[in-house]
Formats: C-alpha cells, structure tokens, sequence
C-alpha cells in the first residue's frame, strides 16, 4: 500500500490574536503529550489476564532481548517530543497499551529518560489483555494530588455479560502551582467494524463527559486535559455529540471543550493508518480556561503531531505509515503503530 501522508512536524494553532502582540514577552513553555506504546508487555506470564496473546509472548525465542530494545525505542521517541522546542522531554506523558507498573518503571529508568526522574500514576484495569494506560510525570514540574480510576461498564448485546475494558485515569496536580486536571483515556477497539461498535465509545464518551462535569461542578474554571487513543476522529459521534467539543477556539464556550486535532483531521493528517486511510484517533482536549489571553498562568499554545523521519516507515506495503514493533514477521524493531500527540503549554515569566 502506498501513502500520499506528508510528515507534519508541528501545527500551530494562537490561542488568541492577542497572543501576536505579545511577541516581546519571555514564556516558559512545557510539552504535555500522549503516546500508544503498541504493546510494552513484559515477558512474563500472568495467570489472570491473556497476556499470552500478546506480540512479545508470541515470540519462540529472544524474548528478554526484544523487551529490552523495545524499552529503548519507546524511551527514544519520549525523549525527543517536543524537544527542539523546550530542550525537554514531555513534562507530563500520558501512555496507552502498557501491560503493568513493571514495564513503566523499566521505560522511566532507560538511560535515555532517568535524567528526567519521571514518577508514574496507574492502575491495574479490568481489561482482559491485562493493557492499561498511565500517566508519567516530571517530578520536578509536576505534583500530583488526587488519583483515581473510572470504569467504564459495557455489557454485550446479545449476551448481556460485562466486556471488560480499560479505565479512565484521573490525575489532578500542580503543574508548577497551576493547578490541572488530566484524564487519560483508551477508548474501546473498532474491532467488528466502526458502527457495530460505535456504542461502546458512546459509552466512552459519556464517562468522559461525566468525569469533565464532576470537575466542573466544584470548579467551573478548572483546567481539564483529556488525551487518549480514542479509537474514533475528532468528527466522529463521540465527540461532537457527546462531548460536544470545537474545532474553532472562538466558539468555546465556558465549560466548553477545544478539539485542536478537529482541523488537522480535516487538513488529512492522523496518526494511525489501516488499508491506505488515516485516522486520527490519538488527541488531546482541553476545556475553556486554557484558553483565556491571560498568561500569567498555563495556557494552550500549539498542538501538533510527532511523527518524525524515523517513525516512518521508509519502504514496502506500508511506505509512509508509522513504523510499527510487531508485524506479521515478529519483532521490527520499530516503535509504534501510533504517532504520539502533543500539546504546548506557555505561561508569561515574571
């Protein structure tokens, strides 16, 4: 399959055109970003989850070997998102398709991340592959207060038993005396096609919405983060009916929710690719209060997809598409069938 995708390095989207008068001022700037890990599992076998079926535990040999560089390579793309911007990796990183606590420790103490001495928020979920998401943190710039873990209940239509799937994290913290909230998603698979399952994202989206008024509710001006796989596009039901989000930053109103990914799926961007169509389902929302011309705290500045050179797959039937880790052929030792998705977070110096 060919790709016509053009590698999209950074998309800028000004909060405001206050912002261009502003030239003159000195900002801090920090990377908060998202990124499906395509399977890190570990090689050991968990009696209680299918961890068997996984893409690591399928290999006859060199286990222990193919973990290790799959660490490295994980910890290679963290470390350079949003680096030539902030001479930093991402202050706050939130992950999807991670199988345990282990495996974040084991990526957060590679020799390409300890220096940011990362701390780790996650929760065992009830999915039956055993992959949760996480949420990973500078310590030096971030302080988490609360943590807590939404289920998400479906149940089958015809049989009527629970589909176990992941949990909704919910991490609240100062983001150096900002206080903000972020919740890390992976929304239910595809898998049967995209209208038989549609319902279970709903489902999705309407905890996603419950837990974005909970926070609102105690504070109407909260800074609310939502990132995740979504397994839809920012113009899907889930989004514009449910959550109800803007593609026009204009238009957001309070309590309202900007989707900076809704015009970069509309320009033909995305960050994941199945039989020669790109979709976008990794984002990043984030509610009113970001968005204010008021930078005497964090504020949304720009959004943008990671995908370069080097996540890309340079020849063969999948040219163009993210380089992937695991192909029919076993280990590729490539990174993920998934760009990582950022955000820029700027706040005025004193």
């Amino acid at each position: 399959m060919k790709s016509n995708f053009k590698p999209i390095y950074l998309i800028i989207c000004l909060v405001y055109s206050t912002l261009l008068c502003a030239q003159d001022k000195e900002f801090t700037i920090r990377t908060i970003a998202f990124y499906n890990l395509e399977n890190l599992f570990d090689v050991e076998n968990n009696p209680i989850t299918f961890d068997e079926s996984s893409p690591i535990m399928e290999l006859a040999e060199n286990r222990g070997d193919v973990y290790a560089m799959k660490v490295k390579n994980m910890a290679t793309v963290i470390s350079k998102i949003g680096f030539e911007t902030t001479n930093n990796a991402p202050v706050i990183l939130g992950v999807s398709e991670v199988e345990n606590h282990n495996v974040l420790e084991d990526l957060i103490n590679n020799e390409l991340l300890i220096k940011y001495d990362y701390g780790i928020v996650h929760f065992d979920s009830p999915d039956r592959r055993g992959i949760d998401v996480g949420l990973l943190y500078q310590k030096k710039y971030f302080t988490p207060t609360a943590t807590s873990s939404y289920v998400l209940h479906l149940k089958d239509e015809i049989t009527g038993k629970r589909i176990y799937t992941r949990d909704q994290l919910v991490v609240s913290g100062l983001l150096e005396h900002d206080l903000i909230h972020l919740i890390v998603n992976h929304w239910p698979s595809r898998r049967g096609g995209e209208t038989k399952s549609n319902s279970k994202r709903v489902a999705a989206a309407k905890l996603n919405k419950h837990i974005i008024d909970s926070l609102q509710t105690i504070n109407p001006y909260a800074k609310i983060i939502s990132m995740g796989d979504f397994n839809d596009d920012p113009t899907n039901e889930s989004f514009k009916t449910v959550l109800k989000t803007k593609k026009n930053i204009r238009k957001v109103a309070l309590k309202g929710i900007y989707n900076p990914m809704e015009q970069l799926y509309n320009n033909g961007f995305g960050t994941t690719a199945y039989r020669d169509k790109w979709s976008l389902f990794d984002q990043i929302l984030v509610t009113k209060p970001l968005l204010e011309p008021n930078f005497s705290s964090y504020r949304f500045y720009k959004a943008g997809i990671f995908n370069a050179q080097f996540l890309i797959t340079k020849t063969g039937t999948y040219k163009g598409y993210p380089f992937r880790s695991f192909g029919y052929e076993g280990f590729t030792n490539g990174y993920s069938d998934h760009f990582p998705v950022y955000i820029y977070v700027i706040r005025a110096k004193k």
